[in-house]
């Protein structure tokens, strides 16, 4: 599998955006395009309906090399021997835990959405593998959260060591700036999964993000 360190597009399999098509053909499409890391996300599915689309996922990302984060659903992943799960704030913190090692899943490794520099030492303190920073602009994936904007991304890139994706309404038109702003890897999602062309969407994410240093 990828190392962490090395991944750059954080790619989505959101079944808000799947319109009918096959969870697992959509997931075969990322890692075509060169996604680094696929999420499972389906906010509206029971534990149950979220195994079986991880299922159906697993073994695509298995022969890709590529860790497969189970979000919101730490027992899911465990079960399925995912690699990564993802937590929000309100999932972990807000829940009880205060360190990853409380959530009893050995060697997987968990990423934590943070939305200001507070919410991210917090996280890194927790030992959380990778931090989600954002929504760094206003998103359809979460409406009602306010754009934490490029001031949080420049902050987090000047202060946070483990490694950090830029998240919410990347796309590339405005990837440019969210680079500048000194992001070197970023969660993408609907700029992906509406494109009609989902692999060549994933290539020019990542043709872009290969010209810049991945040193931070």
């Amino acid at each position: 599998m990828k190392p962490l360190a090395e991944c750059q597009l954080y790619a989505f399999v959101d079944t808000t955006y799947l319109r009918g098509r096959a969870p697992e053909a959509v997931a075969q499409q990322l890692c075509a395009g060169g996604a680094d890391l696929i999420q499972l996300r389906s906010k509206q599915s029971s534990p149950a309906e979220i195994r079986r689309l991880a299922e159906a996922i697993l073994p695509v990302t298995q022969r890709a090399g590529l860790g497969l984060v189970i979000n919101d659903h730490p027992t899911v992943a465990r079960e399925l021997d995912a690699e990564f799960c993802h937590l929000g704030q309100e999932d972990f913190f807000g829940a009880g835990y205060t360190h990853v090692s409380q959530l009893s899943i050995a060697a997987m490794r968990v990423g934590l959405s943070t939305h200001t520099p507070e919410q991210a030492k917090r996280a890194v303190a927790a030992g959380a593998d990778y931090l989600g920073v954002g929504p760094v602009y206003q998103t359809g994936t979460k409406p009602e959260a306010r754009p934490v904007t490029l001031d949080y991304v420049r902050w987090v890139a000047n202060n946070v060591r483990i490694p950090w994706f830029a998240i919410g309404g990347i796309t590339l038109e405005n990837l440019d700036m969210v680079l500048a702003a000194g992001a070197r890897r970023v969660c993408v999602v609907s700029a992906i999964l509406n494109a009609a062309d989902p692999a060549g969407a994933c290539r020019q994410f990542k043709d872009r993000l290969r010209a810049v240093d991945l040193g931070r």
